[in-house]
């Protein structure tokens, strides 16, 4: 459900369903994002490429690219006519973050990931829309939080207010 989904698919569930999109805080926090066939040809990479006997275990990023959130939502938003919403963060994390990972020990063995902007975005856009009625509306809110400072901040979202743009983040 969307209560555990990962933000493309939240925010792709809300488009569909016509509800705003629900950008935490600044929406400044970076993601990173994999297509899972791209996940599946990383573990094939790394199981036909063990180290050698004696040499050290090498660390590999499984990432296709990183985006920040409201610029995640920005793109649902251009496709879908939906508006996006900041309210506020139920997590504890800052506001702004850069997350510095890059994939080019996996791409000089042979991955070719597949990106938000390659086709990625249409083929869970697809998905959204055949199953878009098994949605509860009231699970898009937040409802588990870091902590109590987090669970104030979040207290009092309701959907009805929240679509009827009445909710103040």
């Amino acid at each position: 459900g969307l209560a555990s989904g990962t933000v493309l698919n939240r925010f792709l569930m809300q488009g569909a369903l016509g509800v705003p999109l629900t950008v935490y805080g600044t929406g400044g926090q970076t993601r990173a994002f994999i297509h899972i066939t791209d996940t599946c040809k990383c573990l094939e990479i790394a199981m036909n490429n063990p180290p050698k006997k004696g040499e050290r275990v090498e660390i590999f990023n499984q990432v296709a690219e990183t985006r920040r959130v409201r610029d995640v939502a920005s793109m649902v938003a251009a496709r879908t006519g939906v508006e996006m919403k900041m309210i506020p963060n139920p997590r504890q994390e800052a506001a702004e973050n850069e997350l510095d990972v890059a994939n080019d020990k996996f791409c000089n063995l042979g991955l070719d990931p597949k990106t938000l902007d390659e086709g990625l975005f249409d083929e869970v856009t697809e998905v959204v829309e055949k199953f878009k009625d098994r949605c509860d509306e009231k699970l898009i809110l937040p409802s588990s939080f870091w902590n109590k400072k987090t669970a104030k901040a979040c207290d009092g979202m309701d959907i009805d207010k929240f679509k009827a743009g009445k909710l103040k983040a």
